[in-house]
C-alpha cells in the first residue's frame, strides 16, 4: 500500500481500516517513503498492490489502465470537514460583513453544484484545471457527484467536528478535545445558507 506520510488522507485511511477491524501497524505494510506528488507513478510502475491518490491522479490511472478506484475514503469515512476555512475571533468580530460575503460567495458556488449536472460543473471549473482534459475533469465530478460529496451548506455540524477530533485523536495528532462551541460559529453559514 502506497500512501503519503501524515496528513489528513492517511489519518482518514487508517481511520477507516481501524472501523473495520484492521490494523495499520499490523495488518498491512504501508509504503510511506515516496514523495505524496510521486505515488501514482510509483503505482503505475509497480510499487504495491493499492495506493492512496487524491484527484486527477486516481482518474488518470484508471484511463491509463494502470488501476481501479476500488474505494472512496469520503463515502468510507463519513462527513469529514476536510476543508475549513479560520479566523481570529477579533477579526470575525471587527469584519463581520466580510466574513459574510466571503460566505455568500461560497455557498454560491455549493448551490451552482446543486443546481448544474456534472458536465455543466466540469466545463464551469476547467480553466482552473488546464494541466486535465475536460473528459478527466467530467469524470472525476461525476464521481464526486454520484458519491455525494458536496454539502447543499457551508453549516459546519456538531457530528462532522466530533468525526474530525476522532480521527485526529486516533491517529495521534489530537492530545485534547475542544469544544465545539469554542472553535466554531454557524451564523454566517446558516444566513447564506438562508438567503441563497
Amino acid at each position: 500500500m502506497l500512501c503519503r506520510t501524515g496528513g489528513m488522507p492517511e489519518m482518514v485511511f487508517e481511520f477507516i481500516l481501524k472501523k473495520n477491524n484492521i490494523d495499520p501497524k499490523t495488518d498491512l505494510a504501508i509504503d510511506q517513503s515516496i514523495d505524496f506528488g510521486s505515488t501514482a507513478a510509483a503505482f503505475s510502475g509497480g510499487q504495491g498492490d493499492f495506493t492512496v491518490e487524491f484527484e486527477p491522479h486516481a482518474t488518470s490511472l484508471e484511463a491509463k489502465g494502470d488501476g481501479y478506484v476500488v474505494a472512496s475514503l469520503g463515502e468510507d469515512s463519513g462527513y469529514v470537514p476536510y476543508t475549513a476555512f479560520s479566523a481570529k475571533k477579533s477579526f470575525i468580530d471587527a469584519n463581520p460583513e466580510l466574513i459574510q460575503s466571503f460566505t455568500n460567495a461560497l455557498q454560491k458556488g455549493m448551490d451552482y453544484v446543486q443546481d448544474h449536472t456534472p458536465e455543466e460543473i466540469a466545463k464551469a471549473i476547467a480553466p482552473q484545471f488546464e494541466e486535465t482534459d475536460l473528459e478527466t475533469i467530467t469524470a472525476i465530478v461525476t464521481r464526486y457527484y454520484e458519491q455525494d460529496t458536496w454539502k447543499e451548506n457551508l453549516v459546519f455540524e456538531e457530528d462532522a467536528f466530533t468525526l474530525l477530533q476522532n480521527i485526529l485523536e486516533e491517529s495521534g495528532e489530537l492530545s485534547e478535545r475542544v469544544p465545539y462551541e469554542n472553535l466554531v460559529t454557524t451564523k454566517f453559514a446558516e444566513n447564506a445558507a438562508e438567503s441563497s
